[in-house]
C-alpha cells in the first residue's frame, strides 16, 4: 500500500456526532416496526421486557466502554478481542459482527420498503431497498463528518418522533380524550386481559423482537478510532442509556397502549403510525410513516458505516484480503464500503421472493448474531479485567464480575427462549453452524497478518 493508503481512519467524529450516534443505534426499525410484533406477542407485559433487555444492555456496554477505553489507539472493540481472546476470536467476531450489521441493514432495508408503500401501496416492496442502498453509499464514500451529520440529523428527527408520541399521549390523558370513542387511559394497560394477557410465554416470546429494538447499540465501540475526544465523548454515550431506554422505549410503549388498545396494534406497519392515523390529526400519520422511513434510513446508514469498518478491522488484522484495508484520499474504506454495500442487493432479491415473510426472518438472524458478538464482548472484558484487575479508573465496569456473569447468563437464556420458538429455532442453528464453521476453518485459512 502507498503512503495515502496506510494512513489511519481520520478522528472527524465530533461530541455530538458521537452521543446522536449512540441514540440512533439504540432507536431503529425494532422499535418503530418490529415493536407491533412484540405487542402481539406479550401486550402491555412488553414494557417489562423493554426494561429488563435495557438494564442487562447497558451492562453489555459498560463492560464495552471500558474495553475500548483501556487503549484508545485500538481502531474497534474487534482490536481488544483479539488481545484478550487470541486472533482465531479475532477472526470469529470479526466476521460475525460484520453478518450483524448485513443482516440488521437487510432488516432495516426491508423496513424501507413496507413504509413507501404507505404512499405508494402498487409500488413493488423490492424498489425501496434498491434505490435506498445506492444513495447512502455514495453518502458513506465523501468522508466519516458527513456520516456523523447525516447520523446526527437523522437521530434527531427519530427522539423528536418518539418525544411526540409521549407528549401527545399525556395530553390526551390529562384531557381525558377518545379515540374512535375509546378512552385514553391507563387502565387500556390492564383492562384487556391484564398485564400479562398472552401469559408467561407470550412475555418470553416478546424477547426475540425486543433484543432486535437494541442491537446496534454497541456501535459507539466502532467510533473510537474516528472519535476526537473519546475519553469524554464514549462515556458521555453509554452513561446515558438508561435514559434514553426510560424515555424512548417505555415511555413510548406506555403512551402507544394507553391511546390503543394492544390487541388492535397490527404487525403489518408501524404502530407509530397507526396510532397517529387513529389519533385523527389531518397529514399526522403521513409525517410519522417519513419519520419512520428516515429511522429505517439511518439503521442502514449506521449499518453501511459499520460493515466497512469491521472489514476494514478484519483486512488490517490479516483476516481478510489486503485491498479491504486500504483508505481513500479522505480516510474511507472505500473497498471495504463497496463490497459490503453489494451484498445488501440481496435484501432486494428477497423483497422480491418472499416480500410478506422477509422481514421477520431476517430479524431473527440479526437478533442472534448481534447477541453471539454481545457474548463475545463480555468474554473479552472478563479476560482485560483478569489481567488488569484495576480497571479502568474513570469508567469502571458496575458491579464487576457479578453483573458481567449475570449478562452473559442473562443472553444465554434468551438464546434458549429461540430454540423453542418455531420461527427463531432455524436461524438460532444456523448462526451457531456458521460460529463453529468459522472457528474451524480459521485454521485453514491463509492469513496475512503484519
Amino acid at each position: 500500500m502507498d503512503e495515502q493508503q496506510q494512513q489511519k481512519l481520520k478522528r472527524s467524529l465530533k461530541s455530538r456526532h458521537v452521543t446522536m450516534i449512540a441514540i440512533g443505534g439504540a432507536i431503529g426499525t425494532g422499535l418503530f416496526l418490529g415493536s407491533g410484533s412484540a405487542i402481539h406477542k406479550a401486550g402491555p407485559s412488553i414494557i417489562l421486557s423493554y426494561l429488563i433487555v435495557g438494564i442487562f444492555c447497558f451492562f453489555m456496554m459498560r463492560a464495552l466502554g471500558e474495553l475500548i477505553l483501556a487503549d484508545i489507539s485500538k481502531h474497534s472493540f474487534i482490536d481488544s478481542v483479539k488481545e484478550y481472546l487470541g486472533d482465531r476470536m479475532e477472526f470469529v467476531a470479526g466476521w460475525m459482527y460484520w453478518a450483524c450489521w448485513l443482516t440488521l441493514a437487510m432488516a432495516d432495508l426491508t423496513a424501507t420498503g413496507i413504509y413507501l408503500r404507505y404512499w405508494f401501496p402498487s409500488l413493488p416492496q423490492w424498489v425501496g431497498p434498491l434505490v435506498i442502498v445506492v444513495l447512502l453509499m455514495l453518502v458513506n464514500m465523501v468522508n466519516v463528518g458527513l456520516f456523523g451529520e447525516l447520523e446526527s440529523w437523522f437521530s434527531m428527527i427519530k427522539v423528536i418522533a418518539i418525544l411526540a408520541l409521549i407528549a401527545v399521549g399525556v395530553i390526551m390523558l390529562v384531557l381525558h380524550s377518545s379515540v374512535a370513542g375509546r378512552p385514553v387511559t391507563l387502565t387500556n394497560l390492564v383492562s384487556h386481559g391484564g398485564f400479562f394477557p398472552t401469559g408467561p410465554m407470550g412475555f418470553l416470546m416478546s424477547f426475540q423482537m425486543v433484543v432486535f429494538a437494541f442491537v446496534g447499540i454497541e456501535m459507539v465501540g466502532l467510533t473510537a478510532g474516528e472519535t476526537k475526544d473519546p475519553q469524554k465523548d464514549i462515556p458521555k454515550a453509554i452513561n446515558t442509556l438508561p435514559v434514553r431506554i426510560g424515555l424512548f422505549y417505555i415511555g413510548s410503549m406506555i403512551a402507544m397502549m394507553a391511546i390503543y388498545p394492544w390487541y388492535q396494534i397490527k404487525t403489518s406497519s408501524s404502530p407509530f403510525v397507526q396510532v397517529f392515523a387513529a389519533i385523527g390529526v389531518p397529514g399526522a400519520a403521513g409525517i410519522l410513516n417519513f419519520v419512520v422511513l428516515t429511522a429505517a434510513m439511518s439503521a442502514t446508514n449506521s449499518a453501511i458505516f459499520s460493515t466497512s469498518r469491521s472489514l476494514y478491522s478484519l483486512a488490517r488484522g490479516g483476516n481478510a484480503p489486503q485491498r479491504f484495508g486500504e483508505l481513500s484520499a479522505k480516510a474511507v474504506p472505500n473497498n471495504a464500503l463497496t463490497f459490503s454495500s453489494l451484498i445488501l442487493f440481496i435484501t432486494v432479491i428477497l423483497n422480491y421472493i418472499m416480500p410478506a415473510s422477509v422481514f421477520d426472518m431476517i430479524a431473527s438472524i440479526s437478533t442472534i448474531t448481534f447477541i453471539f458478538t454481545w457474548l463475545i464482548i463480555l468474554w473479552a472484558h472478563i479476560k482485560y479485567r483478569q489481567q488488569h484487575p484495576t480497571g479502568v479508573s474513570y469508567f469502571k465496569m458496575p458491579g464487576f464480575p457479578l453483573t458481567s456473569w449475570l449478562t452473559i447468563i442473562f443472553f444465554g437464556a434468551v438464546l434458549v427462549i429461540l430454540l423453542f420458538i418455531d420461527s427463531t429455532r432455524l436461524p438460532l442453528i444456523i448462526t451457531v453452524a456458521i460460529f463453529a464453521l468459522l472457528a474451524v476453518s480459521y485454521g485453514f485459512l491463509p492469513k496475512n497478518k503484519d
